[in-house]
Formats: structure tokens, sequence, C-alpha cells
């Protein structure tokens, strides 16, 4: 622990060093955390100040205790339902995560913008807005996307802030309510340039989503191709018989 933090709380001191190894991977999702006795001998300190400890940790949501069983360090996958509509934003706000945005670029473009979707081709009418953007969990990159967005619906929504949630841009700027949503789910490797993309050291699992968005019947608002960290996210569905 470095000088300048020696005013804190000696259990906020403790907390804050168990949440740098579970962000760096020292710690694992679902291993467990140190335990009270082991705190106690590690830092020299008292069983109160290791019990506050893992209550600070347990309070910000780092791990989770089991009564019988010990402290495990919570899994840090979020999880996305392909039933509901509904943004990254959102979605992380959800699970308790910070979000945040980085605007890579955009383009306009003219013509027509067809992708093929679950064995069907749909096709947004030009002209459209093409953005690039980065998405983060509290700093980490979580998805990277590509979204073809119809200026005929959203006009001169290149000069919006585009670094905030676009499905309440389309709401609240323009009073587009999202009605459906055809998705089609992949499985693809991080590797190559997309390790420094999302900051990896190593080859890793993703998802990848391509999917449609409409605002009306037929009237397809926005075309998405995004890439989600497969160690990080998980994508669920409900079906009924």
């Amino acid at each position: 622990m470095t000088d300048e933090r020696y005013h804190l709380p000696k259990y906020f001191q403790i907390s804050r060093e168990i949440i740098a190894n579970i962000q760096s991977g020292k710690l694992r999702p679902n291993s467990l955390a140190p335990s009270e006795n082991e705190l106690i001998q590690k830092y020299q300190v008292s069983n109160t100040t290791a019990r506050k400890a893992l209550h600070e940790l347990e309070k910000t949501g780092w791990v989770t205790r089991v009564k019988g069983k010990g402290t495990f360090v919570k899994s840090n996958t979020v999880e996305r339902s392909i039933n509901r509509i509904f943004g990254f934003t959102k979605n992380m706000l959800e699970a308790g995560r910070k979000p945040s945005t980085k605007l890579l670029g955009f383009h306009l473009r003219k013509e027509n913008h067809t992708q093929n979707i679950n064995g069907r081709e749909f096709t947004l009418k030009g002209p459209f807005c093409e953005i690039e953007r980065i998405r983060f969990a509290d700093g980490i990159p979580m998805m990277k996307e590509t979204r073809y967005i119809s200026l005929t619906l959203c006009p001169n929504i290149q000069r919006k802030n585009l670094e905030k949630s676009l499905y309440e841009i389309y709401e609240k700027e323009y009073g587009l309510h999202l009605l459906a949503a055809n998705q089609m789910l992949s499985a693809m490797l991080l590797e190559g340039e997309w390790l420094d993309v999302f900051e990896l050291k190593k080859p890793t699992p993703a998802f990848r989503v391509d999917g449609v968005i409409f605002c009306g019947k037929d009237m397809i608002l926005d075309v998405e191709n995004a890439v989600y960290r497969g160690d990080m996210y998980r994508f669920s569905a409900n079906a009924l018989r």
C-alpha cells in the first residue's frame, strides 16, 4: 500500500487492495476471497478491522458470503436477455455497473445497407449514419459496435451526443419507440487486432450480435453489428411451448 493512502482507514485500504486483485484477475470470479483470519495474519489487524474490510467488499458488490462456506468473489459476468429490447446503458445499470462510451467515428452514407439476419435480408434505405463505438463497464471495454441509423427517421443525428444512449436519443429527441428487434447471435474468438480493442493479452471467446431494430411496421430504425466479450457476458432467452 502506498504512503499517500495511510490516512485512509485500515479496513478501507485492505478492501481496496482486494478489489485491485479482483480487477487484475489475481482473484477469479467464484473463487474464495481471503478469510477474516487470513486478513488478520497478513495485515496484522484486529478481527474487527478484518470483518469491516469484508463487509465493505460485500456492501460494494465485490463478494458474497455463503454461510458455512466462506466469502466468494462475485461473478463479473453481465447477463443480457435477448427477449427484451433495451440498450447497453440500461443493461449495465441493472447489473450494478457504471456504463460509458467512446465514439470512434461516424460516416454519412447515401446508399442502402443490406444485412442478412437469420436467413432473411433486411435493407435499411439510405441515407443513414454509420457510427463506431466502444462501450465500457467500470472502465473495462465490454463491447464494440457498428450501428447504421436511418437519417430519414433521425435527421442530423450525427450532431447529437453519440456517446449517450442511442435508445434514449431515439425516444427523447425523435419521439421514436422501439417496437421489435430481429437478432442473430454467433460465436467468435477475439484475437489479432481485437485484443487491442478490448485491451486483452490473450485470445478470448466473444459473441457477435447482428440485429435490426424496428420503430413501426417494416420501418427499420437501425441495424447493428456488435461484438461482446464472451468472458464477461452471458446471453439468456425464455421460450414458451
